[in-house]
């Protein structure tokens, strides 16, 4: 049974920072692509950052929105995944969710497609203010 737990959430006022976590059980970040996302009500759920995990390390993608402001990172000895979030503005409030078993290499074009992912986490709320 594979669960993702998301944490970290909250309110931050604009030009303030928080720190995601996403610890898994059951699945581990050793392959293929983890990522986050994010959602607001009526949109359709973005992706904004993926690391594709291999050999131990990692290889980030970042959507336009966040690229320079948020940093996505894992780490394997207790199989979390990170999202450090910086430079906070109003628009990126919303539900952040977790993704694990993404696509892979082969078709790493398909990083923000949140389809491509198998597991997820229940989300956690963001609100910049």
């Amino acid at each position: 049974h594979v669960q993702l737990v998301e944490s970290g959430g909250g309110s931050v006022q604009a030009g303030g920072s928080l720190t995601l976590s996403c610890t898994a059980s059951g699945y581990p970040f050793k392959s293929n692509c983890a990522a986050w996302f994010r959602q607001v009500p009526g949109k359709e759920r973005e992706g904004l950052a993926s690391i594709f995990i291999s050999g131990g390390g990692g290889t980030p993608f970042y959507g336009d929105s966040v690229k320079g402001r948020f940093t996505i990172s894992q780490d394997n000895a207790n199989n979390t995944l990170y999202l450090q979030m910086n430079s906070l503005r109003p628009e990126d409030t919303a539900m952040y969710y977790c993704a694990a078993d993404g696509p892979r290499w082969s078709v790493i074009n398909l990083w923000n497609a949140d389809y491509e992912y198998k597991y997820w986490g229940q989300g956690t709320q963001v609100t910049v203010s």
